[in-house]
């Protein structure tokens, strides 16, 4: 589905749907069946054993290839997995950490095989090591040299892959193991915080280029069902960002400070009694991060509604699909300017959680970041 040429409109987000499924090939058939669908982007979910480096025929491997998501462990895998899906055309984010580096080393050989511009490759990869400590505990190495591989990785990008989205900070999981709005602003901001000293500390990229450094961080984040607070959550994290990059890292260009994000609504708050109530929960999340002009989601993806029961069927891939392109190409969401500028209640909401975050932040820089 074309995007409107109409220029009152805004141009939608990306639209993605997670998917890895138990082999490279399953999964390519399933990435050119929803393309072909009018999905935008592409979104990867790795097993567990792609996630913390090991190869499919390892022992602690056994149970677990293939299960949550697709097994890659070389370059043919990658180059199956992409097979007849132009890369030079695509918009690929890829969920991996620990792994980052090498994901992304295999996912530009597969394009520069294909003859695509390196330069031009557009995606993400999640790349936010950090965060694995806090919630998920996939990650490989201690945190010291787990931060050295992001700062090379977002380093080389930004010379070489300049489209690419080197790291998704990511505060998605978060919110699942329990933050709330104020931790889940605060601990991303401060993981941004460390990523880029990081970067600026290492020396790898000249201080008048360092914009570009910013311009290319981009976040990941839950949306649930609570989803007027989850607007002024997205409202307050867009300002704290703006405040951070232009008073600690002086970048002047307002487009470099722009607050860039993707969202993945909220899947642990679906249930497997009565699935079908879990539509209007992922309807309701995506309203909390497209309402807002001012602090709209650069990509969505949507679980099906019934990921609770297991693997979706293409039909529900597809229905979550269609949620997403209704509400942008049927409803007049995009004609408008930002419906909450100037809300006393919506301002209130964001100010409370600017404070908050701003305090935690403050006590987390406090104890060496």
């Amino acid at each position: 589905m074309p995007y409107p040429t109409d220029r009152e409109r805004d141009r939608p987000w990306v639209m993605r749907t997670y998917a890895g499924h138990s082999s490279a090939t399953a999964s390519n058939a399933l990435y050119r069946r929803n393309l072909a669908k009018g999905q935008t982007g592409l979104s990867v979910a790795f097993d567990l054993p792609t996630q913390t480096g090991y190869d499919p025929d390892h022992e602690l491997a056994r149970g677990e290839v293939g299960k949550v998501g697709v097994p890659i462990s070389h370059v043919g895998d990658m180059r199956q997995l992409f097979d007849g899906i132009p890369l030079a055309d695509a918009n690929t984010s890829m969920t991996i950490n620990a792994t980052a580096m090498w994901l992304l080393a295999m996912y530009v050989t597969v394009a520069e095989e294909q003859g695509a511009d390196v330069a031009a490759l557009m995606g993400t990869t999640q790349n936010d090591i950090i965060k694995e400590y806090l919630s998920r505990g996939t990650y490989v190495f201690p945190p010291g040299p787990s931060l050295r591989l992001i700062t090379d990785m977002v380093a080389w990008t930004v010379t070489s892959v300049p489209k690419w989205n080197p790291i998704n900070i990511c505060s998605y999981h978060l919110q699942e193991v329990g933050a709330n709005p104020v931790q889940e602003v605060a601990y991303s901001l401060c993981t941004a915080i460390a990523v880029l000293d990081a970067v600026r500390d290492s020396g790898q990229v000249p201080q008048e280029e360092f914009g570009s450094v910013v311009a290319r961080m981009s976040f990941f984040v839950n949306a649930g069902v609570r989803f007027v607070e989850e607007m002024c959550k997205m409202r307050a994290f867009a300002a704290l960002w703006d405040e951070i990059t232009l008073e600690r890292y002086g970048v002047q260009n307002p487009k470099h400070r722009r607050f860039r994000y993707g969202v993945q609504v909220n899947s642990l708050g679906l249930t497997e009694a009565q699935p079908e109530n879990n539509v209007q929960r992922i309807v309701l999340e995506m309203l909390a991060v497209t309402l807002s002009r001012n602090a709209r989601a650069r990509a969505i993806q949507l679980p099906a509604w019934n990921e609770a029961l297991g693997l979706p069927r293409p039909w529900d891939q597809q229905w979550a699909l269609r949620m997403q392109q209704v509400l942008a190409y049927e409803t007049d969401l995009l004609e408008y300017a930002d419906i909450f500028d100037g809300s006393p209640v919506i301002e209130a909401k964001v100010d409370e959680i600017m404070a908050g975050a701003r305090a935690e932040i403050d006590r987390v820089q406090a104890m060496g970041g």
